[in-house]
């Protein structure tokens, strides 16, 4: 007798009442012909993450999901159709005017007590998850005599000074060739300056200079930016630290071994006083958490994103800091945000960042819609609309609290929304120079992103990606699509998951495997 299998049950998400499409969720997706839970036939076959028409859609109709409209009918779509980019127009972005402001009022969320980890204690009040020595450079000039050096100093002295969790150079494109006084020149310095005092750099400051370049280092790092540290006692004061530079059109240097040698001279220093640190219990309202989704697919904001803003509720709840961000893939839910403003001012903040963001597309000859990516459309989001839906909910229910300009410093707890591209590794970048301690980083289609700065926790929408991915994936969201787990499950997971990595006790595989991308400063000055 031949083998005969079983077809798999049809499994289809539909995440509001008011939608008239919903998503296919198995595997491999479903063939036509497939009967449907409720009796309907799929008159094409529907790849997994893709939209099947619930009903009859006219030409015109709008298509709801999440109770909205993502896009409306090109042409009349018979119920049991794959519903794809192709079919959909896109609407029209919302208008920044007559927004809803800071109308939503919750009740105050129960504080969540009890919750520690083991971290660095720095002398600005910041706790790192991290005790690693950064080498910053103040032009791209200079980066391949800075990475001969770290890579001597990773051999040669790192092995002495074991409570050093690793060096790292925090290479860029910026620095020279720059417009340097123009306006939104701003945005690269002062992303560099606070990427350098991130705390899981524990104050150490050391900068690697090529001496010619319209970025000087006191231009980066002026005075009074760098706290000093009392050696002895790891505390800071009021006095000013001196700024260690080494130049390298020095005429002290002759040759390239010179420069290396002196890297490695002042590097020694900064791992000495490194060293001496030790993690102490710190509660959990001392993290300071990014949240950033890429490769992202239908599943996203099914269940990766929704067991994100769960977590982040958590972590609001316990007093820590969380960061939210990518401006196009939140825009089109602004009036989300601006409702959910704690006050007028909070809600206006957010207005300006968009508008800014507006203006700048726009010099470029672009709009929100150059956001999608092959990948995106081939996981089922047919747009940027539908995107944004999925993309806005890792930031949960809390009020938004505070809004950060790009390369600004995050000076307060709660809920951030901190205004950067989508781009997976300038939004890392800006969180960054923000001040996160840990990221958070959901994908659908897959990518093994990191960063050497801070640890990466990596989440799948999906238990083929998470199968398949095994050693990539730190969580697996993928259970909330076939009923194994539910959000709340999966965002105490997280949770819990945050404070082992950020105690050391648990690395990432992104850290396991030391994969780190590079950082990629926002310049939306001229390059001269």
């Amino acid at each position: 007798m031949p083998n005969q299998t079983t077809a798999p049950q049809p499994i289809i998400i539909r995440m509001h009442a008011l939608d008239n499409v919903a998503i296919v969720a198995n595997d491999g997706g479903l063939p036509a012909g497939t009967q449907l839970p409720d009796g309907l036939l799929l008159v094409n076959a529907v790849p997994q993450g893709h939209k099947v028409a619930l009903v009859d859609l006219k030409a015109a109709t709008p298509v709801l999901r999440y109770g909205i409209p993502i896009g409306y009918a090109l042409k009349d779509i018979p119920a049991g159709s794959w519903v794809h980019e192709r079919l959909l127009d896109m609407p029209s972005a919302r208008s920044l005017d007559n927004l809803p402001v800071a109308t939503v009022k919750p009740p105050p969320m129960a504080p969540l007590e009890g919750y520690t980890f083991e971290g660095y204690r720095n002398a600005d009040g910041s706790v790192g998850t991290r005790n690693i020595l950064a080498i910053t450079q103040t032009v791209q000039c200079v980066a391949g005599v800075t990475d001969f050096a770290v890579q001597r100093i990773k051999a040669e002295l790192l092995p002495r000074f074991p409570n050093v969790d690793d060096v790292v150079a925090l290479e860029h494109g910026y620095g020279c060739g720059v417009a340097i006084d123009a306006p939104d020149a701003i945005i690269p310095i002062r992303t560099l300056r606070n990427i350098s005092l991130n705390p899981n750099f524990g104050g150490e400051v050391m900068v690697v200079s090529l001496g010619c370049e319209k970025l000087q280092p006191e231009r980066l790092l002026p005075p009074g930016s760098i706290p000093l540290i009392d050696v002895r006692s790891g505390a800071g004061n009021n006095a000013e630290a001196k700024l260690d530079v080494v130049c390298l059109q020095d005429d002290a240097h002759v040759g390239f071994m010179s420069m290396v040698e002196s890297i490695l001279r002042q590097a020694e220093q900064h791992l000495q006083r490194l060293n001496a640190r030790r993690r102490e219990t710190v509660p959990a309202s001392e993290l300071v958490v990014g949240v950033q989704c890429g490769g992202s697919d239908a599943f996203s904001g099914v269940t990766a994103n929704p067991a994100v803003g769960f977590c982040t509720d958590l972590l609001v709840r316990a007093g820590a800091s969380v960061m939210f961000s990518e401006t196009t893939e939140v825009r089109d839910g602004i009036d989300q945000l601006t409702s959910r403003a704690t006050t007028p001012e909070v809600a206006q903040a957010m207005i300006r960042e968009m508008a800014w963001y507006d203006a700048y597309l726009q010099r470029g000859g672009a709009d929100r819609s150059a956001n999608t990516t092959p990948g995106n459309k081939k996981g089922g989001l047919s747009n940027i609309v539908e995107k944004a839906m999925g993309s806005i909910v890792k930031s949960g229910s809390a009020p938004i609290a505070n809004v950060l300009a790009p390369g600004e410093k995050l000076t307060a707890k709660g809920l951030t929304y901190a205004a950067t591209p989508a781009s997976d590794f300038i939004c890392g970048t800006l969180q960054l120079a923000g001040g996160m301690n840990l990221h958070v980083f959901t994908t659908g289609r897959g990518t093994p992103y990191g960063l050497a700065a801070v640890p990466v926790i990596k989440v799948a929408t999906r238990s083929d990606l998470a199968k398949r991915w095994h050693d990539l994936m730190d969580i697996n969201a993928g259970t909330i699509a076939t009923g194994e787990k539910t959000i709340e499950n999966v965002g105490w997971e997280l949770f819990e998951m945050m404070l082992e990595v950020a105690s050391g006790r648990k690395k990432t595989w992104a850290e396991h495997w030391k994969l780190h991308n590079a950082l990629v400063l926002f310049n939306p000055a001229p390059i001269t």
